[in-house]
């Protein structure tokens, strides 16, 4: 019962937005997310995937790539990217298939531990930051304190989140999201966003205050789920 996490497959199977104008190593990168996803992930294992799932702007559109991760192995929890238009009424897509969860202020089980999280927002920075950005910024650390306040009202005490955004700004502040994750004592935090080499070195990796943390966006883990038990 293995614990992988990725992020940002930015799935698009209809042909409508190619990734590979976004560099060589997107050429094929479903590809390599499928071959490598099969090659390790057995149907007992657990992947989380954290956030710009498919660029479709609508379900419907959404759902030849949402098949696509379910013909997948293993069971799969998801998260919402600020790419994912189509995520509609959370009750609506998680009737839609046995083995795939959508967490939305709720939060699931894996192995004994509480999966909770949010789509999260970029935190207080010198450079850009605006009145809606913060109400935006507020709104999901209230969010994922609603996941983690109902994960441990039903008991239980080990927790990993999944956040889309990082959990910081560039300069590894301290953040409402830290501050949270901090409070409820969760043991690790997966997030995506990032992409390319500059932007990796703006992700907090690693142990902050008592939090350990993982960027698991797909080009930066060369299309490799990573695994987290």
């Amino acid at each position: 019962m293995a614990l992988y996490a990725i992020a940002d497959l930015h799935l698009s199977l209809s042909g409508e937005k190619p990734m590979d104008v976004f560099g060589e190593n997107w050429i094929l990168h479903t590809k390599k997310i499928k071959d490598y996803w099969l090659s390790k992930v057995n149907e007992n294992d657990t992947v989380l995937i954290a956030g710009d799932i498919s660029w479709a702007m609508n379900l419907e559109n959404a759902m030849v790539d949402l098949d696509w991760i379910n013909q997948l192995s293993g069971r799969k929890i998801l998260c919402k990217g600020n790419h994912d238009y189509w995520w509609s009424s959370i009750t609506k897509i998680n009737d839609l298939y046995k083995d795939m969860d959508f967490l939305q202020n709720n939060f699931f089980v894996y192995d004994g531990y509480a999966i909770c999280g949010t789509r999260g927002w970029i935190s207080p920075n010198t450079y850009s930051f605006t009145d809606e950005d913060n109400k935006i910024y507020v709104r999901e650390a209230n969010r994922l304190e609603a996941s983690l306040g109902k994960a441990k009202a039903a008991g239980f005490t080990k927790i990993i989140a999944m956040l889309h955004y990082p959990p910081t700004n560039d300069s590894m502040e301290s953040s409402l999201f830290t501050e949270v994750l901090e409070k409820y004592g969760v043991e690790q935090v997966v997030y995506g966003h990032l992409h390319g080499n500059e932007s990796y070195k703006a992700g907090l990796k690693g142990l902050f205050n008592g939090v350990n943390y993982r960027l698991v966006s797909c080009d930066y883990l060369n299309f490799e789920a990573a695994k987290i038990f």
